[in-house]
Order: structure tokens, then sequence, then C-alpha cells
């Protein structure tokens, strides 16, 4: 029996490296054939919108999680950093998706519910740690986002490469992070 969660995981892990992939490399990645996939899902944006829930759904919980798991600004930063980095190849599909701004695919409604759940936190703590003289004022908090959010895709990378070792991949984003925005550890 063909599980729609298998179909969705092969389509995140497609689309996360090569978002114009076909459909067919999709059906492949699942074990499925082409027919089998549109008969779940009638159309590649059909597919590209339940990927997407999925997503929002795994890594805004993720995030949360992460965020709520201390009361220290910066252990929170770190902590948010480490759940982009597990979300793997989830978050690169939705880096993907959101660069490519494609409206149908992304209403207001879930720009807001994204926005007001995960990205309004993550901008409190920058702004917070800002106050504090933590993070370089001379920054910007849209800047640093793009850092972190480079930050979490570059950590994939070097996952997928298996050029650095398991175990050092997560000190050495938060490393390299927290002194690009003027961190000191």
């Amino acid at each position: 029996m063909i599980n729609d969660q298998l179909i969705l995981q092969a389509a995140m892990e497609v689309l996360s490296g090569d978002f114009s992939a076909p459909l067919d490399v999709i059906a492949d990645r699942a074990g499925i054939n082409r027919r089998t996939l549109y008969r779940r899902y009638k159309d590649r944006d059909q597919l590209i919108l339940a990927c997407k829930k999925e997503v929002m759904l795994i890594c805004k919980a993720a995030m949360n999680l992460a965020y709520n798991s201390d009361l220290q600004p910066l252990k929170q930063l770190e902590r948010m950093l480490y759940a982009g980095i597990d979300c793997n190849y989830k978050f690169a599909f939705l880096n993907n998706l959101q660069q490519r701004e494609q409206p149908k695919l992304f209403s207001d409604h879930d720009k807001d519910d994204l926005n007001n759940n995960v990205k309004v936190k993550w901008r409190e703590l920058i702004i917070a740690l800002q106050k504090e003289g933590v993070i370089n004022n001379d920054i910007t908090v849209h800047w640093v986002f793009f850092l972190f959010d480079g930050m979490i895709s570059t950590t994939i990378i070097a996952m997928e490469s298996g050029d650095v070792d398991i175990n050092d991949i997560k000190p050495y984003a938060w490393h390299s992070f927290a002194r690009s925005i003027g961190i000191i550890l």
C-alpha cells in the first residue's frame, strides 16, 4: 500500500535539491510509478502544496519547541538554529519554495501564520540580544535572518557531502553563525 507520507518525503527530498525536477524523479524516489503519483495528486502544484503544509507543520513545531526549551535568549537562538538544521531537507524545500514566491502556493494566511508563530519570536530574540549588546547593532535584523537561513542551508549541504563529521556539524554551525553576528563565545 502506498503511503502519502512516503510520497511527500520523496517529493521534499527531490525538490529541496532541484525544484524543477520532473515528477518521474519524485515517483522513482517514492518507489511508485507516475500514474500512481497522479492518482494521489492531480498535478505538481497540488503535490507541492501538500508538501508545503507538511513542512510548515513539522518545522514550525520544531522551531517553537526550540524557542520554548529555555528562557535564555542566546540558548533559544542556538536551539532554533539546531531545529532548522534538524528539519534538514524539509527546511531546504520550504526555503526553495519561498524563494520562488509562488503566490498561488503561499497564501497571505500561510505567511501570517508562519510569521506570527516563528519569525516574530525569532525577530524578538534578535532585537533583545542586540539591546543587550550580545549581537552587533550594526547588523540589521533582516541581515541576521539571511545569515541564519544561509547557515542552515550551508549546514545541510555539509551534512549531505559527508565531508564533515556529523558530531561536529551543529557546533560548527553555531560557532560560525554566532561569530558572524558578533557574538563572543
